[in-house]
């Protein structure tokens, strides 16, 4: 299983059916040196799935003072490809440490 920690999109049900066919539940949690902005997708499946074409996206700051609340949601390896074929251009896929301590995968501006 892999860990996903979700602050967008990924954290809504209907997203998460569409995405990988099932609702999964998520833990609450939150990562630092990171503060939130709006990018415009133009990936047409991610816009019609998500219903809208601005979406949020981390920026590193590296300021341990700058923290995202968001949930981790446990998906198999599949999974986590299927989230990479949602996700827009604009994301690329990174390795974080948590503040509860363990590791995820998130998406950060490309």
């Amino acid at each position: 299983m892999e860990n996903l920690f979700s602050y967008g999109t990924l954290r809504e049900a209907g997203i998460q059916r569409a995405v990988f066919g099932r609702a999964v539940a998520g833990s609450p949690d939150a990562i630092v040196g990171f503060r939130l902005a709006s990018v415009t997708i133009t990936d047409p499946d991610a816009i019609e799935t998500s219903g809208r074409a601005v979406h949020t996206i981390l920026d590193p700051t590296g300021d341990d003072g700058d923290r995202i609340e968001g949930v981790v949601l446990r998906i198999t390896e599949a999974e986590l490809g299927l989230a990479d074929i949602y996700e827009d251009v604009a994301y690329k896929r990174v390795r974080v440490r948590l503040l509860s301590g363990g590791e995820a995968w998130v998406y950060v501006r490309a």
